[in-house]
């Protein structure tokens, strides 16, 4: 069954109505203050599955160094999605100073942009890992199905 927790919604829509009054009153916000506004985090469900989420790559059959860059390789995806919701919340954030919106836009794009690089070397040193002789052609295919899922 699917929980939807609405108070932290509640709270989130608090703030905005908030940042909206002061920024009518002609108050701006300071940059921690929108830093805190578009904070992404886990529930302690998420957290619980995220840390269960690599099991199943414990449990392969592989050597430990393509173990080890399968799961760099899904954090990496885990990062990069999270980096791009914040960028869209950040999108979609109308009552942000236009100054503020472009300087943290900037920044989280140069974030993503590190991100995806960081992914890119390590699906290569994967593919590198997955060359080697000693490796069956299940495993091969193990390794490349673990770090899709």
């Amino acid at each position: 069954m699917l929980k939807v927790d609405v108070g932290g919604l509640t709270e989130r829509l608090g703030v905005a109505i908030q940042r909206h009054a002061a920024r009518e009153r002609g108050e701006e916000p300071s940059e921690r203050e929108v830093q805190e506004g578009l904070r992404v985090t886990l529930s302690e469900l998420g957290k619980s599955r995220a840390a269960e989420k690599n099991d199943d790559v414990d449990e392969a059959d592989l050597p430990d160094n393509i173990k080890e860059l399968v799961k760099l390789i899904r954090a990496l995806r885990q990062q990069v999605a999270e980096k791009q919701a914040e960028l869209q919340a950040l999108a979609a954030d109308r009552d942000m100073d236009p100054d503020i919106k472009q300087a943290r836009a900037e920044a989280l794009r140069g974030e993503l942009a590190s991100l995806q690089s960081a992914l890119t070397a390590a699906q290569m040193n994967l593919a590198d890992a997955l060359k080697d002789e000693r490796l069956s052609d299940d495993q091969r295919m193990q390794a490349v199905k673990l770090s899709m899922s």
